[in-house]
């Protein structure tokens, strides 16, 4: 194939290193963008660049923040002595966006994986027990919300077994059936899940 601009030819190259953007959505994000008045691209590469210099990791939960302490560690109504530990910093806004938690975060920034080599000591695990054992927040209560895959389960259970040595009631998140859907559709993992994680009506 003959290639009528190298710079074009960058961009798709480029853009298509980007999650779930294959080279057919990289070439038309490239198209669109030549498309665009120079201001528009401009003012979309000045947004890249402030987001690489400007937001950072919360030295306290994790999770990104353009000011440190993050707005949440920094809010003093948000509910003291409860953290939920998720695995990356989105989750903090898929939680978020419930409005049904009103604890504090920390984010572990991964999951144990030895086909990864990434190990207790390549994730956050150091410092939750540093927040809960310090004494600065009074922790009563950690809420383990972790993916239900296999890196996820091994690694809440080995927070949970380091947690045995403090003073801190350990809960999870209940896994089961999304609303909406059908038992026949129900893989029996999840059904499995389900039951063990029923509650009282």
């Amino acid at each position: 194939m003959q290639i009528t601009s190298e710079a074009l030819e960058r961009a798709i190259e480029e853009l298509a290193k980007l999650p779930g953007t294959g080279r057919k959505s990289a070439q038309r994000i490239a198209i669109h963008l030549l498309k665009q008045t120079d201001e528009n691209v401009a003012t979309l590469s000045d947004a890249l660049i402030q987001l690489k210099k400007s937001v950072a990791r919360c030295s306290v939960c994790g999770t990104i923040t353009d000011t440190d302490p993050c707005a949440i560690c920094s809010n003093h109504k948000r509910m003291n002595g409860v953290i939920c530990v998720v695995e990356e910093f989105q989750d903090v806004y898929i939680i978020e966006k419930t409005n049904e938690f009103r604890g504090r975060y920390h984010v572990l920034g991964g999951t144990i994986s030895p086909m990864d080599n990434i190990g207790p000591d390549n994730i956050r695990i150091k410092e939750l027990l540093q927040r809960i054992s310090d004494g600065g927040e009074e922790i009563r209560e950690v809420i383990l919300a972790l993916n239900p895959d296999s890196e996820g389960e091994a690694t809440s259970y080995y927070i949970n077994k380091l947690l045995m040595n403090y003073e801190v009631e350990v809960t999870r998140i209940a896994y089961g059936i999304p609303m909406g859907t059908e038992l026949e559709y129900i893989d029996e993992a999840t059904l499995s899940r389900a039951f063990a994680s029923r509650t009282t009506f």
